[in-house]
């Protein structure tokens, strides 16, 4: 034991009296070392950003949307005349849909309504839905203010409407919407409730969506179907266009996680066999993409570790080097320690110590610079929009999210110790095996 105390001793002695050249070796152990940590945070913050987008739309649940389909089908079908063009789900597959799903948790309607959504002389396109109280929790919704659709709304057809926060924000900038009116083209409706922000927007999950879904409102489906009906009439491209769909959406919420791939499997089955021939629905499957996202993100941070690990590998190199010179310096020194009494395995002992301290150190120093830096570009990547002549470059919603996982850390701590280990055993094996008579000679 101390034998090993004077060992370590001695070595920290000799980095202190070279320790701007101690300094200058640790350098690539430091950068190699930060950039595993930043790399990886890098991506574990992506996938999980990527991963909670996603999640939202919920890992359970499967999403039949109504779309319109190709213009040739839809021109051949019997579907078309010449002003309405009807596709998609109807209440009919809806109900087939709910007796061959009986273990269910949840299915839940969604019906687009109205072509605009009025106030005073604000309007906008119309991103309104009649649905079910359900929706909710299957969408993982949140109420921010008032209430949710309840069955009380349903059951008499109320004129209700529950809000998206964008909605509120640009129709009520300086007024508490609830209690207050929207018109959804002709017909008035009153607000109940407010929704949290949904984090969405420009994300992967409105990708997925098709829309940023703190625009939307929703209204009772029983009064989106008696009140305004399965005809949506919207000015496109300079002309009319009527859309005639019962049902735009479908959320079917599996009972068992693990039950997901197959009944969307099932799901799709039944929907191809009642229109045979028609491109005219699609399944979302957030789960698939859940699962797709993570083996992605995987594969991202293989390729951030082999990127950073050849940081690594320059800096044992540029160790192994400089130690190299050191014994070739120190070829006197070397020959004065066995001459009175040194052994070879002191010798390799000492180089070993030096070796393995500085690698140590290097990769403390790696990683404070590591999670330092990971820390930064997650707090200043939000801000670079609001610099003065360089903000108008980034868009004003830019974000680089990082996220310092604790195996990085770790990894790249022994990494580099082990680094200086194989590195440095050359150059101590070398100045062990030092002739001391050769040695002493040495100028």
């Amino acid at each position: 034991m101390a034998f090993l105390l004077e060992t370590i001793r001695l070595g920290l002695s000799n980095l202190r009296l070279r320790l701007l050249r101690s300094i200058l070796t640790a350098l690539g152990i430091i950068f190699g070392v930060a950039a595993v940590i930043v790399m990886s945070s890098l991506g574990e913050g992506s996938k999980r950003q990527a991963l909670a987008q996603i999640e939202r739309l919920g890992a359970r649940n499967i999403i039949a949307r109504s779309q319109r389909p190709p213009e040739n089908q839809n021109q051949q079908g019997a579907q078309r005349n010449a002003w309405i063009s009807r596709f998609g789900i109807t209440r009919d597959d809806l109900q087939v849909i709910v007796e061959n799903f009986p273990d269910a948790a949840s299915i839940v309607p969604l019906k687009e309504i109205g072509s605009q959504i009025l106030r005073g002389t604000q309007r906008r396109t119309s991103q309104a839905y009649g649905t079910t109280p359900e929706l909710i929790n299957v969408a993982n919704l949140k109420v921010e203010r008032g209430r949710y659709l309840t069955n009380s709304d349903l059951e008499e057809r109320r004129m209700v409407a529950v809000i998206g926060s964008e909605i509120a924000s640009q129709f009520f900038k300086l007024e508490d919407p609830l209690g207050q009116t929207l018109r959804i083209d002709s017909r008035i409706v009153t607000i109940i409730g407010v929704l949290s922000p949904v984090g969405l927007a420009g994300g992967a999950g409105a990708a997925l969506i098709g829309r940023d879904l703190n625009f939307d409102i929703h209204i009772p489906f029983t009064t989106a179907r008696e009140v305004f009906g399965d005809l949506v009439s919207r000015g496109q491209s300079g002309s009319m266009q009527n859309t005639e769909t019962q049902v735009s959406e479908i959320y079917l919420a599996v009972a068992d996680r693990d039950n997901v791939i197959l009944d969307s499997k099932r799901l799709r089955r039944i929907l191809d066999q009642r229109r045979p021939g028609l491109i005219d629905v699609s399944l979302i499957v957030p789960y698939e993409l859940l699962e797709s996202a993570k083996k992605t993100a995987m594969t991202y941070n293989m390729v951030f570790g082999a990127v950073a690990g050849i940081s690594l590998l320059v800096g044992g190199i540029g160790i192994m080097n400089i130690m190299l010179a050191s014994v070739t310096e120190r070829t006197r020194e070397i020959g004065i320690r066995r001459a009175i009494g040194a052994t070879r395995k002191h010798i390799l002992w000492q180089f070993l110590v030096e070796t393995s301290v500085l690698s140590a150190i290097g990769g403390i120093m790696g990683v404070v610079l590591g999670v330092l830096g990971s820390v930064v570009i997650d707090w200043g990547v939000e801000r670079l929009p609001g610099l003065p002549y360089i903000g108008q470059y980034f868009p004003a919603n830019v974000t680089l999210p990082t996220h310092v996982t604790m195996w990085s850390i770790i990894v790249s701590f022994l990494v580099a110790t082990a680094t200086g280990l194989v590195f440095g055993l050359y150059p101590a094996r070398r100045a062990s095996r030092q002739d001391p008579i050769v040695a002493l000679r040495h100028d």
